[in-house]
């Protein structure tokens, strides 16, 4: 196995890496332009950029990447001493560029209803790998989500534990009741899912956090909940409704990763769950 061969192999289980590039060489360097070293998140690697305490660096830069999604520029200058007390036989300088390599995220849809329809569609052109799940076959098959990447017709807490929920995921709740909500929810808060969302009114998201806290679910664990989804533009038709949620989904993928739950106050799930709770 090559290296892009492991690349695909772990965007399709979800899990992020790095990769490091010689982008440029100028001299004598133990390795060679387009040598490239792949750093998954185990801190395991894959490849070589010609090791010593250059490789010591870029291993550490990895894994920064990897953290924060966020590539990075590393120049080295392997002078005489410094060749000596690497091991290394040069005298050259190199360039290296570690960028992230992230899964495509996926948009795991629950409810198969018109909101979900223009969800899925919306959020496969924006990037997202939809997945649909409703405990009814009628609103969850291929033929209603052609552009889905899967689709479940089981009861909810039957397909949980099939869905590999990492952090590069999103979660979006669009039931056909109050009570399904409150099932998924139960489930979601507890996923590394980078956005949970759930529609609804303030006052049902009120009922439904203050029946799960009753079920001695902690307040804190609602933090990263969008509720009510979606940018607040005035959407009203399954359409509008897809395009303010996806729009949502977009802020928190675009942010940095240290501070993604600080997008805009406007958006920001704990503030917004916070007021309504007090």
């Amino acid at each position: 196995m090559d290296i892009y061969d492991e690349i695909v192999r772990l965007r399709r289980l979800g899990q992020k890496c790095a990769l490091a590039t010689i982008v440029q060489k100028r001299g004598s360097i133990p390795s060679f332009e387009s040598a490239k070293l792949l750093v998954r998140e185990d801190g395991s690697m894959m490849g070589t950029v010609g090791g010593g305490c250059v490789e010591a660096e870029v291993w550490n830069a990895a894994r920064e990447v990897i953290d924060t999604e966020k590539p990075k520029n590393l120049s080295f200058s392997l002078g005489q001493d410094a060749a000596y007390d690497e091991g290394l036989i040069c005298g050259g300088q190199l360039n290296i560029f570690v960028e992230p390599v992230v899964p495509q995220p996926q948009a795991f849809i629950f409810g198969g209803g018109h909101v979900s329809k223009s969800l899925s569609k919306v959020a496969s052109m924006a990037g997202f790998a939809t997945v649909i799940v409703d405990n009814r076959e009628a609103f969850a098959n291929p033929q209603r989500f052609p552009e889905a990447e899967a689709t479940y017709a089981e009861e909810y807490e039957e397909v949980f534990p099939k869905l590999n929920i990492t952090s590069s995921d999103y979660i979006i709740i669009v039931t056909r009741g109050h009570r399904d909500d409150m099932r998924v929810l139960r489930w979601a808060v507890t996923t590394p899912a980078r956005y949970v969302a759930m529609i609804g009114s303030k006052r049902k998201t009120i009922s439904v956090v203050h029946e799960l806290e009753k079920e001695g679910i902690s307040r804190d664990a609602f933090e990263h909940v969008f509720a009510p989804m979606g940018l607040e533009i005035g959407a009203e038709s399954p359409e509008e409704i897809a395009v303010s949620v996806v729009a949502e989904m977009i802020a928190v993928r675009r942010a940095p990763v240290s501070d993604w739950r600080s997008v805009s106050k406007s958006i920001f799930a704990s503030e917004r769950l916070k007021a309504l709770l007090k």
